[in-house]
């Protein structure tokens, strides 16, 4: 995921001074992966409903793990990987902290959080904090304004496509009433 942060525009017009403001553009390059931990601490509970529990028992959950099993070895051979964990077109799909992974000493997230919370929402380091979740919640602070995404079918298919060696039929209703 790539996004771009445009500033404010200020341009002087005449003598009068009259000064254009464009609106800010926020983008995925403005927020930094905080790590599963982050959600899991409003995310758990059973009132709240247990996002955390659900994808920990999730495929998601595991989907970096899977690199490491026979199958994931004998698919890399066909393809001239030797280990699938350190594949950078297997971990783009298997784990979130793919996209910091030459950074990975210096992170919050990790390659074993397999598909976390912010492969689908998003960055969370604009969102995380309660106070700044509540003002989502109330309609004070629009969601995607700090980083926040409501997933939909097209961010599923950037991984379930044609396009990935062990691709079986991916139907986005039933996919997502499981993990809602």
């Amino acid at each position: 995921m790539r996004f771009v942060r445009a500033g404010l525009l200020v341009i002087i017009v005449g003598v009068v001074g009259f000064a254009l403001v464009a609106p800010q553009v926020t983008t995925a390059e403005d927020f930094t992966l905080k790590g599963v931990k982050k959600c899991k601490t409003c995310h758990k509970k059973p009132e709240d409903g247990e996002q955390f529990k659900l994808w920990s028992e999730s495929a998601h959950a595991k989907a970096y793990e899977t690199l490491a099993s026979e199958e994931a070895l004998a698919e890399g051979k066909k393809h001239g990987i030797d280990n699938p964990q350190t594949a950078p077109q297997c971990l783009e799909c298997h784990a979130t902290a793919a996209a910091v992974v030459d950074d990975i000493a210096n992170q919050k997230i990790t390659l074993e959080e397999g598909v976390s919370c912010e492969s689908c929402h998003g960055a969370g380091s604009g969102y995380y904090k309660k106070a700044t979740m509540q003002g989502i919640t109330d309609g004070e602070i629009e969601a995607a304004s700090v980083g926040l995404m409501e997933p939909d079918e097209a961010v599923c298919k950037v991984c379930h496509n044609e396009e990935s060696p062990t691709f079986k039929s991916f139907d986005f209703a039933k996919a997502s009433a499981k993990i809602a």
